[in-house]
């Protein structure tokens, strides 16, 4: 595989506005998320936006910015225009939509989300989970759960990787077991970008409001690769304060 990691980012967030530009630790969020993922070292990273505000405060950071038309609907439709610009002879066969609120994400989970791309041929798409910790998290709307079983390797050790069944905002699969954290940061093959975001909103993906369930409804296979933790997102005013905290004391 030749990946690239494509982080979209826009001014326009519903619940914290300008969040890409907000000061974490003396830095922009955007700068955090655009090092760790430098960090990471798999290959070329850039962000996707549709203001210069932002591709200006990236290239002051030594990094790449690629202005996308600003009524995309979705990030997945910005970094699939950006890989165009960037990209149009196809290098790249392997592409990592990163967020760009997750400023504290660990670059070990860059390369983590690829494992299901590597070891099965016949995924489209990889992504991540983690452990669910308690009833409040499993509960919550806003944590989004997958269906999907780790079974055993060859050493008798839980599996590193397991095929997503579902997504959801309520506690899936029902009975005893452990739940899993969805982490949005996703992995995909080219071809399989293409046609996602060629597909329409499906009905699921309306309904529970979740992107990912449009590929799940079109056929598509997505893997998902199991870490110890989910990292924490910026999504609201608490979200940030709770960033800059956390973030000011791993400085």
């Amino acid at each position: 595989m030749k990946p690239i990691v494509l982080i979209p980012a826009r001014m326009a967030s519903t619940r914290l506005p300008g969040k890409p530009l907000a000061d974490i630790a003396g830095r922009p969020m955007i700068v955090h998320v655009l090092d760790r993922a430098r960090t990471a070292s798999i290959g070329p990273v850039a962000v996707a936006t549709a203001e210069q505000e932002i591709a200006t405060v990236v290239e002051r950071a030594g990094g790449t910015a690629i202005l996308t038309d600003p009524d995309l609907p979705s990030g997945s439709d910005r970094i699939w225009h950006a890989l165009q610009k960037l990209d149009p002879a196809g290098m790249y066969d392997t592409v990592i939509n990163l967020q760009g609120d997750l400023p504290g994400v660990d670059p070990a989970s860059l390369r983590a989300v690829l494992r299901p791309l590597a070891d099965d041929g016949s995924l489209d798409i990889a992504t991540l989970v983690a452990p669910v910790v308690d009833r409040a998290e499993a509960t919550a709307e806003s944590v989004v759960k997958v269906a999907c079983a780790f079974g055993q390797d060859a050493a008798g050790e839980m599996a590193h990787t397991a095929r997503a069944l579902y997504f959801s905002r309520m506690p899936i699969p029902w009975g005893q077991g452990q739940l899993w954290h969805h982490v949005g940061i996703y992995a995909y093959r080219r071809a399989a970008l293409a046609r996602f975001v060629g597909l329409p909103e499906s009905d699921l993906e309306k309904r529970e409001k979740l992107e990912q369930l449009r590929a799940l409804e079109a056929g598509m296979t997505i893997g998902c690769a199991r870490i110890a933790s989910a990292p924490f997102g910026v999504d609201t005013p608490a979200d940030l304060e709770r960033a800059r905290t956390l973030m000011e004391a791993m400085a």
